[in-house]
Order: C-alpha cells, then structure tokens, then sequence
C-alpha cells in the first residue's frame, strides 16, 4: 500500500478548517432587536413584505377589496421619511424607529413609496424577513409601558405569512400591559380573518379576569366580524353573560346590526315573562 506523506501545510489546513468551522457554529445571526439596540441614538430604518391586497400613500393604508383605509399619524398626504410619487403602492412595509437614551423615542409606520434621503444618524437594517418584523414588533407590544407598544400592533398585523393572532390574545389577557395596548390589540384582532380570532374574542368577553374596558372593546370587535361570525357571537354574549354592562354592550351592537336574528333576540328578551 502506497503512504501518503502529509507536509507542514496539509497538516496546518488540518488543523484550521475545523476551528473555522466550530467559528461558524457558534456565531449566532444578529437579531432585529439586537441590531436597534445597537443603535442608542439615531433612527433605525427597516423594510419588510406586507400581505396581499395591502398598498399605501403617505401616512393612508389601505385594505384593497377590505377594510377601507387605516390613517398612520396626522398627515395623510406626505411624511418625514417616506416619498410617494403614484397613487397606492403595493409595498413595503416601512418602519422608522427613534431611539434616544437607548430607549425606543418614537415609532412611524409606511407602506410603499421611497425611503427619503438618510442623514448621518439612520441605520437602514434594509429588507427583514416578515415574519422577524412582526414577532420584533410583538415584543415591543408585549415589553414597552408608553404608547410605543401600542403603535407596533397595527405594523405587525400586515406583515406578510405572520400569525400573530395568539400572541395578541394573549396581550388582550395580559393585565401588566397598558391598557392603550390591550384595547389595540382587542381591536385588530376583532379585524382579523378567521373563526379562531372570532372564538379568541368570545372567550375574552367572558373572562372576568380581564377587566371592563378591554372586554367592551372585545364586544366592539365582534361588532365588527362579518355577520354570519360576529352576530351569534354577540347573540351568546347577551344571553349568557355575568356582567350586565357587558350584555348592554352587545345589545347595543346588536341593535346597530339590523340583522334579522338580532330582532328575534329582542322579541325574545322583551316578551319574556
């Protein structure tokens, strides 16, 4: 059998790929949120897909064939960060971030148009996967006490393939976040598709843990269901619930529904004996 004579630098590469690789191995990815913390003051720029059917002008987002629009700030037609040079433009999610002190100053949210000439103090992260952006904006709903948590919800929930909708329905439980984000989240989640979102809200109307306010703004959400989802839902709500002002509310939505199986329900209650 014929030997292999190993030199100096075969022996040497021998010893060096392997602890680049263990290099490799070991380095972890930079986080959204390790790259802003990075960031104590200046602005931090990020770009990411939003879901179909959405396009936005200005500080105006719209719901193609949906909702109808979603005003962002008080200035419909133009803002600080973003130019806009067609009408609606499909994307992409744009979020600004102002970070003073370490600590998030200020958060404004885009869809479409072009970044605005940078100065020397904004980090653009560039394009971020969407589902990073929303789980990062969730975590600023979830941790921070001003009006920064709530103002991430609304950019989360149009993140491109991002299921947000338990994460939220556990914020709308959860009693040491602001009340301003708990209602928030109430509301988008009363916005969302789906019959899980649907039975998510029934079960916080009835979840006395959660107090008044936030479970009035669950009923409101239902309110705002599609009917053949939100009406029986509303229905069960003044049937059965513990709280009279509760079972006012959904009355009260009831009664702006016209819907056939509302009457019947205040037929019932009215001639009941």
């Amino acid at each position: 059998m014929k030997t292999i004579a190993i030199t100096p630098v075969v022996r040497a590469i021998a010893i060096v790929l392997p602890a680049l690789a263990a290099v490799a191995v070991v380095v972890p990815a930079q986080s959204i949120a390790n790259r802003v913390a990075r960031v104590s003051n200046g602005t931090v720029r990020m770009s990411f897909r939003v879901k179909p059917g959405i396009c936005g002008s200005g500080n105006s987002i719209w719901h193609v064939g949906g909702r109808g629009r979603t005003t962002w700030g008080d200035n419909w037609n133009n803002s600080r960060d973003v130019e806009y040079d067609i009408e609606c433009s499909t994307g992409p999610a744009r979020v600004v971030l102002d970070r003073r002190g370490g600590e998030i100053a200020d958060l404004r949210f885009y869809v479409g148009g072009q970044w605005r000439p940078a100065g020397s103090d904004v980090v653009d992260l560039g394009t971020v996967p969407a589902r990073e952006a929303a789980d990062y904006l969730v975590s600023l709903a979830q941790t921070e006490r001003g009006s920064m948590g709530e103002k991430a919800i609304f950019p989360a929930t149009i993140a491109d393939s991002a299921d947000i909708w338990p994460a939220l329905l556990k914020i709308a439980r959860n009693a040491d976040v602001p009340r301003g984000t708990r209602s928030q989240s109430v509301f988008w989640l009363g916005q969302a598709a789906g019959d899980v979102a649907t039975r998510g809200l029934s079960d916080l109307v009835v979840d006395n843990g959660v107090d008044r306010e936030v479970r009035e703004q669950a009923v409101f959400a239902l309110s705002q269901r599609p009917p053949e989802e939100g009406i029986p839902a509303l229905i069960a709500v003044a049937r059965t619930n513990k709280d009279p002002e509760i079972r006012k509310k959904a009355l009260f939505w009831l009664g702006q529904s016209h819907d056939p199986r509302a009457i019947d329900l205040f037929e019932e209650l009215l001639t009941r004996k």
